[in-house]
């Protein structure tokens, strides 16, 4: 019982770590196409 306790705790921590690295993933992706239509934006005007 003791093995699956650890188990799922792994999987839950692992979890969490992969989902912050996506997030901030799509954050900083999103800044940086913010950032591109800004300075497509200053072009076009």
């Amino acid at each position: 019982m003791e093995i699956i306790k650890n188990v799922f705790k792994f999987m839950m921590v692992s979890t969490l770590i992969v989902g912050g690295f996506l997030v901030g993933g799509t954050v900083f992706a999103a800044k940086k196409i913010d950032q591109s239509g800004d300075k497509l934006q200053d072009k076009i005007y």
